[in-house]
């Protein structure tokens, strides 16, 4: 069956600090919901950390599987040594919406590929072990339209079936969105497409 559930975390974590060879690595997680948010949490860390060489950062947007946006970036670091462990972790602790961001200050020791590795994915898996991660319902949203004269037959099946109403514009043509888990998704929508002179429209598509 197709899961209709997804975790992530709704608020960002506390900062951590990783320290290996007099190189500190702070590690950062942050619920996202675009990329647009991504630039914002990034530009507030470069103030924040000045002094700061790397800012190496791995992101995850999207609920289904098929079309899920991530991108990573190792800023500088050598190929596949940052982004990429900090996405594993990602991937580890199987959250989405969701940027984590680990600042490095070199301390004047190298680490080499396979210590940066470790450092990174490191710094990424104590930001999520700090973070609360939730489970969260996959939910797809209906357009129901209708004349006025039909309102009780609508009305008693989102009644019956305890459906959540996100808005509703009750005139003489009558509008209302309502939210449905996936799982239950496609026999909501045949209900109401069976229903005489009410028409239902998926808003997810």
């Amino acid at each position: 069956m197709e899961k209709d559930t997804y975790r992530t975390i709704t608020k960002p974590s506390e900062e951590i600090l990783f320290k290996d060879k007099n190189s500190k690595f702070f590690g950062y997680a942050f619920p996202i919901t675009n990329e647009d948010e991504v630039k914002l949490y990034l530009e507030n860390l470069k103030q924040q950390h000045q002094k700061a060489g790397h800012f190496c950062y791995a992101y995850q947007l999207g609920t289904d599987e098929k079309k899920l946006v991530y991108r990573i970036n190792d800023d500088g670091e050598p190929n596949n040594s940052a982004g990429m462990p900090i996405y594993g972790q990602i991937q580890s602790f199987d959250v989405t919406n969701i940027l984590i961001v680990v600042v490095r200050y070199f301390g004047g020791v190298k680490l080499g590929v396979g210590g940066l590795i470790n450092a990174y994915k490191t710094g990424a898996q104590l930001a999520l072990e700090a973070s609360k991660i939730v489970k969260r319902t996959i939910n797809i949203k209906f357009l129901i339209s209708f004349d006025y004269k039909n309102m009780n037959k609508v009305m008693r099946v989102i009644k019956e079936k305890n459906l959540k109403v996100i808005n509703q514009k009750l005139e003489l043509d009558c509008q209302i969105t309502i939210s449905v888990r996936k799982k239950d998704a496609e026999s909501i929508f045949n209900i109401f497409d069976t229903i005489y002179e009410v028409k239902i429209k998926d808003l997810t598509i």
